[in-house]
């Protein structure tokens, strides 16, 4: 073994050559400090100081030849004091989901050659995705998810059929990076004031009791805190190597046309140049297609403008287009998202009856930025599940052992008429057509869709709208699915195949609500119970969305068909305006959220048609969504120019 200069980037521990590694570290050198080599068959651990002279700024670094890094473990010594390496690409010691660490932990390197082959980003335009939002270890922990590999990368890749039935583009991952998941509540916590607020911004449960009871461990199931960014988690692994099997993970979903895209949390405390640094090596190292940026202090323009990302999708609750883009520049891959709560909460509250949304909610169904996209959800990670949304008023966190203090108070939700689980036929039968409704209302809006996993099936977790310490069946999916789980779950497959069918359900700039092509006919038009024309009242809670399929193509040969969505949110059935179209055309219902008639493209029955000169208006029932497509009426040809 012969230690000499090494090279100051990148940071942490990589190999360069057959026996040859070279390690850079971050430090101040007020005492010695180095490197320690523990050997894996036992040996006396291997001390190595840091030379002054091989120091660039707080940058230490040094080559080591004649050991393979596959045979050692390593950590960072100052002084007496040991720590594990931020940069290491493998963590040894929390292999075990739920186990606390003991005593230390070690980093490593992946060095197993890995073959991606043709491996390449998919860069599936976001007007394109759908985006299908999960937990590693939550979405086939379940005894009912049928892998072989539960909870893990290997169980994820193991249900690429069922994503790809389902219509998912996208996989946006809960952190999978190395974290401590196994907490100690501290006792009689005091927390400062920015601290308190922090906390309570980002809905996190109060860090310690103060009412002198015996301090206890308890799992952070969810992952948002400061990890160690650049090792994927390994209790997230099947085999010993989550290095390699997070990769073949990433490599057969790209096979089958699904993109990976991660979520980091960054707490204030961790600098800005590590986040791009996080950000670039995933993409490199692990073919990544998009990152879900969360946190404080994140350098949003300096993330979204490094050339090295411009084909990498970045989520994030702002940009600031005017410093990242000059003017009216459009960028040549729209790779930039925007992520809030401003679209479920409109929605939620128009789902409800509440008064005065008809603006709001119109504004949401046709909001497709230029330069960026956004991500449109109803559910999210925090908050109600789909089900729970239409089945709960209040949360009900008592498990997680905070009094039922943590969470969100306000979720904008409806229970239907009774709290939580009932067997009254009426109120099920209203909770179906909610959820239809919310799913409409996801996915026929002119952005980026996200799904939680499980929302497609109802999946509940009881009332609880903030479980980030339920390591159990309130968290893991349950596959086992009853007969009105599998008629919703085949209802989101129809309109999800719908949408992605037609073009002009998903344009890939906003819509003008012109006619500039001169067919007679705006790209989009907003309609009521007379046509071209709409009720903005308070007590208003209906509209009509007319979509002219001659601004699209599908295949960019055939002209998309018309579209007419009408929405009525009322307790009362409501008449709308059925818009003229052109004389070879009349109207058909191929989606129906009041009694969840989903028409296929095998289906020999006829669905109902409406003749445009003899009906002029169609009936929607109370609560429901309606969505008509226009056909060549029996007996002529082709479409009218």
């Amino acid at each position: 073994m012969t230690v000499s200069k090494g090279i100051p980037y990148p940071l942490g521990m990589t190999v360069t050559g057959e026996r040859e590694i070279n390690l850079a570290a971050v430090g101040r050198q007020k005492k010695e400090w180095g490197l320690v080599l523990y050997p894996k068959d036992g040996g006396d651990p291997i001390r190595l100081p840091f030379e002054a002279q091989h120091r660039i700024g707080d940058v230490f670094s040094m080559k080591i030849s004649g050991i393979r890094s596959s045979d050692y473990t390593y950590r960072l010594f100052e002084g007496r004091k040991e720590t594990l390496d931020p940069y290491a690409r493998r963590v040894f010691g929390n292999e075990e989901w739920g186990q606390r660490p003991d005593p230390a932990l070690f980093g490593g390197v992946g060095d197993k050659p890995f073959r991606w082959g043709d491996d390449a980003p998919l860069m599936t335009p976001l007007c394109d995705s759908l985006i299908y939002q999960l937990h590693v270890r939550g979405f086939t922990q379940h005894a009912s998810s049928g892998v072989r590999h539960k909870g893990t990368f290997a169980g994820v890749a193991e249900k690429i059929p069922y994503l790809k039935s389902l219509g998912v583009t996208a996989l946006e991952l809960m952190p999978v990076y190395e974290f401590l998941e196994v907490e100690q509540e501290k006792k009689d916590a005091v927390l400062t004031m920015q601290e308190a607020v922090f906390r309570y911004r980002e809905k996190m449960p109060p860090e310690g009791e103060r009412t002198g009871e015996k301090a206890r461990t308890r799992i952070n199931y969810w992952g948002f805190k400061e990890g160690f960014y650049f090792a994927p988690k390994a209790s997230y692994a099947a085999g010993e190597d989550p290095v390699s099997e997070f990769k073949r993970m990433v490599k057969k979903l790209h096979e089958n046309g699904i993109e990976v895209i991660l979520q980091f949390f960054f707490p204030r405390q961790i600098r800005q140049g590590l986040i791009l640094e996080v950000v670039k090596f995933w993409v490199q190292e692990y073919h990544i297609d998009g990152v879900h940026l969360m946190g404080e202090r994140i350098p949003v323009t300096l993330v979204a403008t490094d050339p090295l990302l411009s084909h990498t999708k970045i989520f994030c609750a702002e940009f600031s287009c005017e410093e990242i883009y000059s003017s009216q520049k459009t960028p040549e891959y729209k790779n930039l998202a925007r992520f809030s709560d401003d679209f479920m909460y409109d929605m939620r509250r128009f789902l409800k009856s509440d008064e005065d949304m008809i603006r709001g909610v119109l504004y949401q169904l046709k909001k497709n930025p230029k330069q960026t996209g956004v991500i449109n959800f109803i559910t999210n990670y925090e908050g109600f599940s789909l089900a729970d949304l239409v089945s709960y008023e209040r949360k009900h966190n008592e498990e997680n052992g905070e009094q039922n203090r943590d969470g969100i108070g306000y979720n904008a939700s409806w229970n239907c008429g009774a709290e939580g689980q009932t067997t009254k036929r009426s109120i099920l039968k209203l909770r179906e057509k909610q959820m239809r409704n919310a799913m409409l209302l996801l996915l026929f809006a002119q952005g980026t869709p996200m799904i939680v996993a499980g929302d497609e099936f109802c999946f509940s977790r009881g009332g609880n709208n903030n479980a980030w310490c339920q390591d159990n069946e309130t968290n893991w999916l349950n596959w086992k699915l009853s007969a009105s789980s599998r008629r919703f779950l085949n209802f989101v497959r129809a309109a999800v195949a719908l949408r992605k069918a037609h073009p002009i359900l998903h344009m890939p700039e906003e819509l003008t609500m012109m006619d500039f092509i001169a067919c007679g006919c705006p790209d989009l038009s907003y309609h009521g119970q007379e046509a071209w024309k709409v009720s903005y009242e308070r007590i208003c809670r209906e509209v009509g969305v007319l979509y002219c399929g001659r601004y699209a193509r599908i295949d960019r040969k055939t002209e998309d068909d018309f579209f007419y969505i009408a929405y009525n949110m009322h307790w009362e059935e409501k008449d709308m305006a059925l818009p003229a179209l052109p004389r070879s055309l009349c109207w058909e219902a191929v989606l129906d959220s009041a009694s969840g008639y989903a028409r296929s493209q095998e289906e020999e029955t006829q669905p109902p048609v409406f003749n445009h000169e003899a009906d002029r208006t169609v009936r929607v029932r109370e609560r429901s969504i309606l969505i008509l497509k226009s056909r060549v009426k029996a007996g002529k040809k082709g479409k009218a120019k």
